[in-house]
């Protein structure tokens, strides 16, 4: 790397499977290597890891808390004195505002997962006040909070006080370059094969997919990858709605698009998005959509009859599964790559950078 190359740190709490994650070790790998010099940091430990990190620069702090890596996450910054430092999701973006005291000549941004005000309102545990508060402090102590979505932006404003011209919207990109499936095989004597990917969490909403589920009549299969803290009240409710012969559940897999590609729609139930990858890589392949309509990237993404639709309630999503509409794969995927195609989002991602460390 030449000396003069902008030198970014992204920071991880782990490498285990996850759209935070995905996207972080991508920019690392990706971003242009006569401009920029990346190394990823990592809190945890290289016992589990989700994605391909050949070639990558690797830090792992061996901390089983973003809390207690701290000291750690000062000393590497110290060590490696990058211009800019990058985090992701709130407890290590509230670490990394709070490290930013300490450095007044770096750029540390932070880079917002998830819909703040609906994603505490659908979290199961109590809301901690004195996490509130320090978070609030934290982000508005960073230069600038990367969002996916204009419905996150908002949110950064109106939940955390946080100046508009601190705030830039970067969407996710489509990582992988998938191969888009050849046919599409809605036919009413076929079996409809369904298929949900994502944490199994309450604002996943896959309980609702469920009760819809249960009252459409033609043959179907649904498929569930994922896990999370709502899996065995998930699988409660399939045994309770009698899917049981016709759900299956998958853990962790490194073959998600051959699981897109095989099925005939994605169904998202989700309360609340940041930008749901997921279903964007769903539509790479060729495979449309249907989701309830919920705040975050989803609107971004699903034009309704392009690759899919976004409905407004169960009675809805049971309307539009009952009347199934054929949808050209082809059409489905140039409708996300046109916008979000790696090259269009990594070029998002390069000006930003070079811009904020011209402006020192």
């Amino acid at each position: 790397m030449a000396k003069d190359n902008i030198k970014i740190l992204f920071v991880l709490p782990t490498l285990m499977a996850g759209g935070a994650e995905r996207i972080m070790t991508f920019l690392t790998k990706n971003l242009d290597n006569t401009i920029f010099d990346c190394t990823l940091i990592v809190i945890g430990s290289q016992q589990e890891i989700a994605y391909d990190t050949a070639n990558l620069r690797i830090i792992f702090l061996n901390r089983s808390r973003v809390l207690y890596s701290i000291p750690s996450l000062i000393r590497c910054i110290k060590k490696e004195k990058p211009q800019i430092v990058m985090g992701t999701v709130s407890h290590l973006n509230l670490a990394i505002g709070l490290i930013s005291y300490i450095f007044p000549n770096i750029h540390f941004l932070g880079r917002q997962a998830a819909i703040s005000k609906i994603s505490s309102y659908h979290s199961s545990g109590n809301k901690n006040y004195l996490f509130s508060f320090l978070l609030k402090t934290a982000l508005r102590k960073l230069d600038y909070i990367i969002c996916q979505s204009a419905d996150m932006l908002q949110d950064c404003k109106d939940e955390f006080g946080i100046k508009e011209e601190n705030l830039k919207i970067i969407r996710n990109p489509i990582t992988d370059s998938f191969k888009v499936k050849t046919t599409n095989n809605i036919d009413t004597t076929n079996i409809h094969k369904f298929i949900t990917v994502g944490r199994l969490s309450q604002i996943k909403g896959h309980e609702r997919i469920l009760e819809v589920l249960s009252k459409f009549e033609l043959p179907f299969t649904y498929t569930i990858i994922g896990d999370g803290p709502k899996k065995n009240a998930i699988l409660e409710k399939v045994d309770f709605l009698g899917l049981k012969d016709k759900v299956t559940f998958i853990t962790f897999t490194r073959e998600v698009s051959k699981y897109l590609s095989q099925s005939d729609f994605f169904l998202q139930g989700s309360f609340s998005e940041g930008f749901p990858n997921a279903l964007l890589e769903s539509c790479a392949v060729g495979t449309p959509v249907i989701a309830f309509n919920a705040p975050g990237g989803t609107g971004e993404i699903v034009e309704n009859g392009i690759n899919g639709f976004i409905v407004k309630d169960q009675e809805e999503f049971l309307d539009r599964l009952n009347n199934l509409e054929f949808f050209d794969p082809q059409k489905v995927s140039e409708s996300v790559y046109k916008k979000f195609a790696k090259e269009i989002i990594l070029n998002e991602y390069e000006t930003f950078f070079q811009k904020i460390v011209d402006k020192q």
